[in-house]
């Protein structure tokens, strides 16, 4: 069944990390050998032994239209004519920039770069310019990129210095990075009671790389009414949310206006993107208005930019997002019920387009919690999917994506597959 995949795999092992360039696709949670992919369209996607699957990663989370939508594809084609990069200004650039900052209150500017790693450090960097103060609090579970910073693991305690999360990141790099516990204002407050030079908190409004959870008892709300009285930022890191539970961002959903904000993925259609964006006083601070460096010869590319403006203009055309939580309840359900049937511990957490199940008999509302989830059986689950035609991320602890493109039919292919896959899990 994977026979060229696993040719393919053996091949790239000469001159590739692993046979990947990045670790989530090297399968390693999950054993056995990476997919490779040959091609996709609309909600399928095929690899190179010519199985088709159900596409519920979606390059994790950025096409949010389907594979290949004709008006994307027709955006992008135009832009290519005119050349792929010319490390100068485009029209197009403006074009987006207008339809972002309208789609989130209080976004007055935006600044495009190339990936979601690079808004969030560009972002952080911001936060420190704006404020003059040092240090950021993130959450434990939250995944903000891989830069040296922000690429640590909580300690033994919830207010306690981070240590680093990868090798090659001295501790000096993270010195300046608190961990917190999301869904937990009082961890954050621990911190403030001890520093008085914490320039912001970062976190995803909903998490996407824990497994989908879900800010609780207005955490969001109260986090940021207590920032303010702090004068520190906020920043929304919604490189997988934004645009996916609305027209916008999660962060208004949940009732708050971020400081600033980090986006990614969708705004580019699935080209390399991304974007940090704030109030005008805030983004005064970036070069050139102001001292806080920051450059890229690819930052709006117009490629991207063509991507972008084509995947939002469409978006927002067909506005899907009743569609998305009505096609979301129904795979809740199909899941929760499936499970029950085979006598399987399972917690699906849902956010809009955005859902993940857990197999743990707890309510999943931190990394922590997130962590007694059975992995054993998530691999089971994982391959029996493969196998039955519907392509997942390769990990318990990241958030399945629905494209608007998702039909009748490919619900009841998942809702077969996932019933041969909770049987083969109560199995074990």
């Amino acid at each position: 069944m994977f026979k060229k995949s696993e040719k393919l795999y053996k091949k790239g092992l000469k001159n590739l990390v692993g046979a990947v360039n990045s670790p989530v696709r090297a399968f390693s949670s999950v054993g056995g050998n990476p997919l490779f992919i040959k091609k996709a369209k609309g909600t399928k996607i095929t690899d190179v032994d010519g199985n088709e699957y159900v596409d519920l990663v979606l390059s994790y989370g950025p096409m949010i239209l389907g594979h290949r939508h004709k008006k994307v594809q027709k955006g992008v084609d135009k832009a290519l004519k005119n050349g792929y990069s010319f490390g100068a200004s485009t029209e197009a650039e403006i074009k987006l920039a207008k339809i972002v900052c309208d789609a989130f209150p209080g976004m007055d500017k935006v600044r495009f770069v190339n990936s979601g790693t690079e808004a969030v450090l560009s972002a952080v960097r911001l936060a420190r310019a704006f404020t003059g103060k040092d240090k950021i609090i993130k959450f434990s579970g939250c995944y903000h990129g891989h830069q040296d910073s922000l690429l640590v693991a909580a300690g033994s305690g919830l207010a306690t210095l981070s240590m680093p999360g990868s090798k090659g990141v001295p501790e000096g790099a993270v010195k300046n990075t608190l961990i917190a516990e999301y869904n937990n204002l009082e961890s954050v407050k621990a911190h403030f009671e001890k520093h008085d030079d914490i320039a912001g908190v970062i976190i995803e409004p909903i998490c996407g790389n824990m497994g989908v959870a879900i800010p609780q008892n207005g955490f969001l709300v109260e986090l940021k009414k207590y920032l303010e009285s702090k004068n520190a930022l906020l920043i929304a890191d919604e490189v997988m949310t934004g645009f996916r539970s609305k027209f916008g961002g999660a962060q208004e959903l949940l009732g708050v206006i971020a400081d600033i904000t980090c986006l990614g993925k969708v705004i580019g259609g699935g080209f390399p993107v991304g974007a940090y964006g704030a109030r005008e006083e805030i983004m005064q601070e970036v070069a050139p208005l102001g001292g806080m460096y920051q450059a890229g010869t690819l930052s709006g590319n117009p490629i991207a930019m063509a991507g972008g403006i084509a995947t939002l203009t469409e978006l927002k055309k067909q506005n899907p997002y009743k569609k998305f939580e009505e096609t979301g309840s129904i795979l809740e359900v199909i899941l929760l019920e499936t499970a029950k049937k085979y006598n399987v511990d399972l917690v699906v957490n849902r956010f809009g387009s955005m859902l993940n199940p857990f197999f743990t008999n707890i309510e999943v509302t931190n990394f922590e919690k997130a962590q007694t989830s059975d992995t054993g059986k998530f691999a089971v689950f994982f391959w029996e999917m493969i196998k039955n035609g519907v392509f997942l991320p390769p990990s318990q602890f990241e958030a399945w994506f629905l494209s608007s493109a998702l039909n009748d039919k490919d619900i009841k292919k998942i809702a077969e597959a996932v019933d041969k896959a909770m049987l083969a899990v109560s199995k074990i």
